[in-house]
C-alpha cells in the first residue's frame, strides 16, 4: 500500500497539524473569535466548547462529505444548516445531562456554535470536495487549532483573573496576605482580545512566512 492510500499518510496528517499552527483557524485566518473572547474566563468551559465545536465540525464534515455529490448546488448552505443545527442541538443536549453547570456557563454560545465560521468555512473549502476520512481529519484539526487558542486564553484569564485553574485555587493564600490580588481586568471579554492579539503576535514573530502571505 502506497504512502497515499494509507489512512495516516503525510498529507493526512497535515490535515491535523497545519491548523495547530500555520493554519490556525483563530490567529492565521482570525475566524470563530468571538466565541474566544466570550468563553474563555475559566478554562472549564474552554475545554468543553472545544470537545463541542469538535464533535460537530468532525460529524458536520464527515456527513456533507458522503453527500456532497446529492446535494443540489442552489440549497447545499442550507442542507449545510439543517444538518450542523441538528448537530448542535445533540450536543447541547448532552452537555445539559452530564455538564449541566457547564452548560449554564457557556450559556447561548453552544447555539451560536451553528453560526461559527470555522464550521461553515471547513464545510464550504474542504468537506464539499474531499472523501469522508480526510474531510474528519479536517474537522478533527481545525477543532483541535481552535481549541488550543481557546484553553491557553483561558489559562492566563483564569490563572491571573482568579488565581486558580481548572476551578482549584493555585495561587497561595500567603500571596494574598502580602498583598497580591486577583487583577479582574482579566476576566473582562478586552483582556481576552488582548490575550489573543499577544499570541498572534508572538506566532508570527516567530514565522515571519505568516506575514508575508498576507
Amino acid at each position: 500500500m502506497s504512502d497515499k492510500e494509507t489512512l495516516f499518510s503525510k498529507k493526512n496528517l497535515k490535515l491535523i497539524t497545519d491548523p495547530l499552527g500555520s493554519q490556525n483557524p483563530i490567529t492565521v485566518q482570525v475566524l470563530g473569535i468571538c466565541s474566544a473572547l466570550a468563553v474563555t474566563a475559566q478554562m472549564k468551559p474552554a475545554f468543553v466548547m472545544t470537545i463541542s465545536v469538535m464533535a460537530v465540525l468532525a460529524l458536520s464534515n464527515v456527513i456533507i462529505s458522503l453527500l456532497r455529490n446529492s446535494i443540489p448546488n442552489r440549497i447545499r448552505i442550507i442542507v449545510q444548516l439543517v444538518i450542523v443545527a441538528s448537530l448542535v442541538i445533540l450536543v447541547d443536549q448532552v452537555l445539559k445531562a452530564f455538564v449541566y453547570d457547564v452548560s449554564k456557563q457557556l450559556s447561548v454560545f453552544v447555539g451560536l456554535i451553528i453560526t461559527n465560521c470555522i464550521i461553515m468555512g471547513r464545510l464550504e473549502a474542504f468537506a464539499l470536495g474531499n472523501k469522508p476520512w480526510p474531510a474528519f481529519l479536517d474537522g478533527i484539526g481545525n477543532a483541535a487549532g481552535y481549541g488550543i487558542i481557546l484553553i491557553i486564553v483561558a489559562f492566563f484569564r483564569e490563572l491571573l483573573g482568579s488565581g486558580s485553574i481548572w476551578g482549584y485555587q493555585v495561587i497561595p493564600e500567603g500571596f494574598y496576605n502580602f498583598g497580591y490580588a486577583n487583577n479582574g481586568l482579566m476576566v473582562l471579554s478586552p483582556m481576552a482580545l488582548i490575550t489573543v492579539g499577544i499570541i498572534i503576535w508572538v506566532q508570527r514573530t516567530k514565522n515571519r512566512q505568516l506575514i508575508e502571505e498576507k
